[in-house]
């Protein structure tokens, strides 16, 4: 257990020098949505390039993953809609968000650095599998759901196109489609711009750990727990085990069984907390706080899950 401790401790102290470093004031709130921007449109999007263009399109697009990884996570979304819409008496949008926050991890700020310390070979080509998912499917099958449920949204098909172009436009899906362009093409950028990538690529990992630790200062939390714990729970365990069960079910759809390293990628990647701009998303529909709770809920309380979670992969593998 020393050896996952000395593992994953290094991510959590990044957070909390993050954490730290705004709260005394040495960087602002403002500070961090400049590093924010950087994280998104820079770092981000070199790594995920250099993820797909340097490998065979193969290697990157493994079926078997992205179908166990998108059947866990549509799963919860499913579940955590209808617990929340039957159960905790939710409406339509605060339902769909408290899907999004138990189906949509944070695979670029968390679960890129654990992977990085945990399996490096494979850290960049699951980043590029879930930002694919994730940015393709999940985030706007849910921001529709969201819009549609709010007065006045007008119709489905046209609050889907318009959340289609707008991720379309986003800076990772740009570096992804680029990476693959690259690869089917079998493409080499000049060594001076491949240099300049790469440099751009090393720079995501501290920097996002230290940006999320930033971004939990001033997040409410009182008496958002009892709201905010069923995400956290659902998020950090529920997650993971759907991923666990939609990867046990590939033989049985016809599908080749996921390697076990892939496995592990894949379940590891369930297990970190929610998407960091969760509480941002949320905001449009005056529900920032109940978010904000949730995510330094479940940030806080993922050192001790991913701690056991990684000590019980080992084990297994």
């Amino acid at each position: 257990m020393s050896d996952i401790l000395a593992i994953i401790s290094p991510i959590y102290i990044a957070i909390l020098l993050g954490y730290a470093s705004t709260r005394m004031g040495l960087f602002g709130k403002a500070d961090m949505r400049v590093f924010g921007k950087f994280v998104i449109n820079f770092a981000l999007p070199a790594l995920i390039f250099n993820a797909v263009a340097q490998r065979p399109i193969a290697d990157v697009l493994n079926a078997s993953y992205m179908a166990a990884y998108l059947g866990g996570s549509l799963l919860m979304l499913v579940a955590a809609f209808f617990c929340a819409r039957r159960l905790a008496g939710y409406d339509h949008v605060g339902s769909t968000f408290a899907a999004m926050g138990v189906s949509c991890s944070n695979s670029g700020y968390i679960g890129l650095p654990i992977l990085l310390l945990t399996m490096p070979a494979l850290a960049s080509v699951a980043l590029a599998m879930n930002v694919i998912l994730e940015n393709v499917v999940v985030i706007p099958l849910l921001l529709m759901m969201a819009e549609s449920g709010r007065p006045g949204s007008g119709p489905a098909h046209r609050v889907f196109i318009q959340t289609v172009a707008r991720v379309a436009r986003m800076p990772l899906v740009l570096g992804l489609v680029a990476g693959v362009v690259f690869s089917l093409l079998d493409w080499t950028l000049p060594s001076p711009v491949a240099r300049t990538v790469t440099l751009f690529a090393q720079a995501t990992g501290a920097l996002s750990l230290f940006l999320i630790g930033g971004t939990l200062v001033g997040l409410p939390l009182r008496g958002m727990g009892p709201a905010a714990l069923p995400i956290a729970i659902g998020k950090l365990v529920g997650h993971p085990l759907a991923v666990l069960a939609a990867a046990s079910a590939l033989p049985w759809l016809g599908m080749a069984p996921l390697a076990p390293a892939l496995l592990a990628a894949g379940v590891t990647m369930a297990a970190v907390p929610m998407l960091g701009i969760y509480p941002i998303l949320g905001q449009p529909y005056g529900l920032a706080e109940r978010s904000a709770a949730a995510l330094l809920v479940t940030t806080a309380s993922s050192f001790l899950t991913l701690s056991a979670g990684l000590w019980v992969l080992r084990t297994w593998s």
